[in-house]
């Protein structure tokens, strides 16, 4: 895993750009701690920060193949593409012959011997760019799920790209703007696919190649969710999504480096945790080393709410010693969720003020602990977007209402009413302008006229398709990018099994009734992993990622936010609704404010240090 930049400009040498591009590319350290490699040639430029997985001494880059003297073809990659062996193998068979051990290298080849239709053939997540000298051509490639991201902006004759908005924005031609779009986009949870909130800046969607030369920039799809006919029976069915399972962990376990499972306790990171587990054992390679994280004294006080029913920690250890992991339980506490230095590198890792509050920074914590002792984690992160685990999958009115049905079940006010919703604070006329429910509307349309049926897709089943559509393109987006963002900020890979394509694509196709055949959340899964599961972990109800209880972590929220409200420099002044501020800052105010507090809060930060300008 790695960070990569680069820029493309017909007009211009860029042999003359180095310290353009190294600060571009200096601004990806965070996520390729390990080395620093530079490309420069007359019209294309890259950067490379290398966080060493696979061939640690052979998989430095920017990295090219080159034949008589003469370079063939360019490349700075991020990712790790999971069947890079067999690829290899075929390849080898067709003459190929290679130098290295790294899968950065098979890509190299496979786009020589299959042109832009190589990147069907691959397994894994990835971004990155190739540049062919004797076209003059870039290719921007992401993987089909967008586990991995990728940032690009047009310029007059070229292009500038990026792992990250922050390294297009180190350019001296770019400055951070964004407009009432970009700022609808911030603040709601659309997740629209391209869409970069920065003025001039777009993201290369999921499953697509955006190819750049001298007539311009134009992306094409490689890879999209078809509807499909299933004619497997359900014992079938549940048999096939444990031999995917099997397979998938299997791949990504490879790594020549420390690795290790994030273990919730959930039904999704315990699946995972057991068959890494049973996986690394026949390998003569266990036991599996895992991590969770915990709140002080938060199993101990734990008070059960419509979100979460029960703490993880009982459950994590059951799963740990039922596999016999190494496990070990990163405890937080409310000073270091608040820690300055700490909310600051989350909001630096994640470029905008769009986060989950505690949520990121609890997470940055966790990975930065866990770097301590693995370079690689498995996650459990997307099983409820493919098995439909969410609990408003099940609920009939919010699967009928007509918006993203995370929208309709309150995410952005953590299911909770009165003042704890992320636009509380926010001034009414800028709301007017904004009109987030109409921009949410229109997302939300365009997201459905997308979405493959089938004939047969009549009733629930054609609602349920919607449903599934919906959280696979948009939902997991925000989950992806954010898991992505805290853990590279670390130099962590993480790696997410439950987004294979080939079991992404196979669930997606099964009938809703055969995902809840046993009347429960995520059947499918359950039935298929219940052999390596405790009975107290395979049936636990679904129960999020855990948030802080601490009624300190409120209350040192609301002491900030009062500091800001008094401020009149303060960048975030003009967003703020006054009225509503002050009431929720006043001497004995008790109303739940934390989604609009960290969202203020946040936005302030960021206007601060980006120096971003808002064009409202």
């Amino acid at each position: 895993m790695c960070g990569i930049t680069g820029w493309i400009a017909y007009d211009n040498d860029l042999t003359t750009q180095r310290p353009t591009l190294e600060a571009m590319t200096e601004t990806m350290t965070c996520r390729g701690p390990d080395a620093a490699g530079i490309w420069l040639d007359r019209h294309a430029a890259f950067g490379h920060r290398r966080l060493a997985v696979i061939d640690i001494d052979g998989g430095k880059q920017p990295m090219s193949v080159a034949h008589d003297g003469r370079t063939l073809i360019v490349t700075t990659y991020s990712g790790e593409v999971y069947n890079y062996r067999e690829l290899r193998a075929e390849l080898e068979k067709l003459g190929h012959a290679f130098r290295t051990r790294s899968d950065t290298e098979v890509v190299l080849h496979a786009y020589l011997e299959w042109g832009e239709g190589f990147v069907e053939r691959l397994n894994g997540m990835y971004a990155f760019a190739l540049w062919d000298p004797r076209t003059e051509e870039l290719l921007l490639i992401r993987d089909r799920m967008g586990i991995k991201p990728l940032y690009y902006h047009p310029t007059p004759d070229g292009v500038l790209f990026g792992s990250e908005p922050k390294a297009i924005l180190a350019h001296p031609s770019v400055r951070p703007t964004v407009d009432a779009e970009g700022l609808a986009e911030l603040i709601t949870f659309t997740k629209t696919p391209g869409h970069a909130v920065y003025k001039g800046m777009h993201e290369v969607r999921p499953g697509h190649i955006v190819k750049v030369g001298r007539g311009g920039v134009k992306a094409t799809r490689y890879w999209a969710l078809e509807a499909r006919e299933h004619t497997d029976d359900l014992d079938t069915t549940v048999a096939h999504v444990r031999e995917l399972l099997d397979d998938i962990v299997a791949r990504q376990l490879i790594a020549d480096v420390p690795l290790c499972t994030l273990l919730s306790g959930g039904l999704d990171s315990s699946a995972i945790t057991a068959l890494a587990a049973k996986a690394l054992a026949a390998q003569g390679r266990g036991p599996v080393r895992s991590f969770a994280v915990d709140f002080t004294g938060y199993t101990e006080n734990f008070k059960a709410d419509d979100l979460r029913g029960t703490p993880d920690g009982p459950y994590a250890h059951a799963l740990a010693e039922h596999v016999r992991s190494d496990h070990n339980d990163i405890v937080l506490d409310t000073a270091a969720l608040m820690d300055p230095g700490h909310r600051a590198a989350v909001l630096a890792a994640r470029d905008l003020p769009n986060g989950f509050g505690d949520g990121d920074t609890s997470l940055y914590l966790l990975f930065k602990a866990v770097r301590e002792q693995s370079t690689v984690a498995l996650s459990g992160e997307s099983a409820d977007e493919v098995f439909g685990g969410y609990r408003w999958f099940h609920d009939p009115e919010t699967v009928n209402a007509d918006t993203f049905p995370w929208i309709a079940a309150g995410v952005s006010g953590r299911f909770t009413g009165g003042n704890a919703t992320r636009e509380a604070l926010l001034d009414g006329g800028l709301l007017g302008k904004l009109d987030l429910p109409g921009y949410e509307g229109r997302r939300y349309r365009e997201a459905l006229a997308e979405v493959p049926y089938l004939d047969s897709d009549t009733g629930l089943q054609r609602r349920m398709r919607e449903i599934s559509y919906l959280h696979l393109t948009r939902f997991v987006q925000i989950l992806l990018d954010r898991k992505d963002r805290a853990s590279m900020a670390v130099g962590l890979e993480v790696r997410v099994p439950f987004c294979d394509h080939r079991l992404v694509d196979y669930v997606f196709n099964t009938p809703w009734s055969m995902k809840t055949f046993d009347g429960r959340e995520k059947s499918l899964l359950r039935a298929a992993t219940r052999d390596v599961l405790p009975d107290l972990v395979a049936d636990r109800v679904k129960s999020p990622y855990p948030s802080t209880q601490d009624p300190r972590y409120g209350e040192a929220l609301r002491t900030e936010l009062k500091g800001v409200v008094a401020d009149r420099n303060a960048p975030v002044q003009p967003l703020l609704n006054s009225v509503a501020a002050a009431e929720a800052t006043a001497d004995g105010a008790t109303s739940d404010i934390r989604p609009g507090a960290e969202l203020i809060l946040g936005m302030n930060a960021w206007l601060r240090t980006t120096g971003t300008t808002l064009e409202l």
